[in-house]
């Protein structure tokens, strides 16, 4: 079988595409974080051994529920000086699970042309999908024009690109939070890198709180910017992105669970409690995703 990644999902058959979801180490036993970070994230989203299932087992969870998954990890080894487990495993894992994965790659951004060609490597070789980036994790500015262009690379590539946003279990609990400083994950970067990119599909990942009226506003104004529903429990939503996501924001809000730290079946049975219509729903579990993702439904 080949590395590069190739789709061979039945979209008309699965029931859901999760978004976000995390593979956290490798087949050298790498993890995506230091062991402290991992300790605290652990605490913080009450989560043990099933923290860290290899990229087949994540597979096999998905295939089991009927659905899809976009997989990745985030290289933050500048800022962290921890390195990433490896991106291109992941590609290589999804394109052997490509009837239930969907790989974005992640690169280091203060790698600057370094970082701009492996956005290249990982497209043109490996086959990713889209690219995540943790500005808080990765410490940059998402608007600051350094960074624009692992923009240009990614918009030529014609693949979206998925930014955390809002608080982050990362680091919670710690002295200083190790370090990590969550304005840098502030939505209103991302509305400056949605302008000045207008060809670029921005994902917004997780209700960005404490900025969750901003982040309305954002994918409420500009075409190219969505919402993931990632890293909370559906029951803890804020009631205004319910009521967005329900109504002017139907068509551009996605499933995601960020498993396995949040637990598809959890938050599925929570989702299922909200007052959602069957429209939005169908929208949120497949078709928004399909959109983000240049499948034709």
């Amino acid at each position: 079988m080949s590395n590069r990644y190739e789709f061979a999902i039945d979209f008309d058959k699965v029931d859901a595409i999760d978004i976000h979801t995390h593979v956290e180490i490798d087949g050298c036993g790498h993890r995506a974080l230091d062991d402290e970070l991992m300790a605290a994230s652990e605490k913080y989203f009450k989560s043990g051994e099933e923290r860290t299932p290899s990229i087949d087992a994540v597979a096999d969870h998905y295939r089991a529920r009927n659905m899809a998954a976009v997989v990745f990890t985030v290289d933050a080894g500048s800022a962290s000086g921890h390195s990433a487990n490896s991106v291109e495993e992941i590609a290589e894992g999804a394109a052997r699970n490509n009837d239930v994965l969907i790989p974005f790659g992640s690169v280091d951004p203060w790698q600057g042309r370094l970082a701009v060609r492996r956005i290249h490597r990982l497209v043109d070789e490996y086959g990713v999908r889209g690219f995540k980036f943790h500005p808080s994790m990765q410490g940059f500015e998402p608007n600051d024009r350094r960074f624009y262009p692992l923009y240009e690379a990614i918009t030529e590539a014609r693949v979206p690109a998925l930014f955390h946003t809002g608080q982050t279990g990362i680091g919670a609990g710690l002295p200083g939070g190790h370090g990590i400083k969550l304005r840098y994950s502030d939505p209103m970067l991302l509305d400056d890198v949605a302008a000045d990119f207008p060809d670029l599909t921005v994902v917004m990942a997780h209700p960005a709180v404490p900025w969750v009226d901003a982040q309305i506003s954002i994918a409420t104004h500009k075409a190219n910017v969505y919402i993931d529903l990632s890293g909370w429990s559906p029951k803890y939503f804020p009631p205004q992105l319910v009521k967005a996501a329900n109504r002017m924001l139907r068509d551009k809000v996605l499933f995601g669970s960020d498993f396995p730290v949040i637990q598809v079946d959890r938050w599925m049975a929570d989702f299922a409690k909200l007052d959602v219509t069957p429209e939005a729903t169908q929208a949120i579990f497949k078709n928004n995703a399909m959109r983000v993702l240049g499948i034709d439904p």
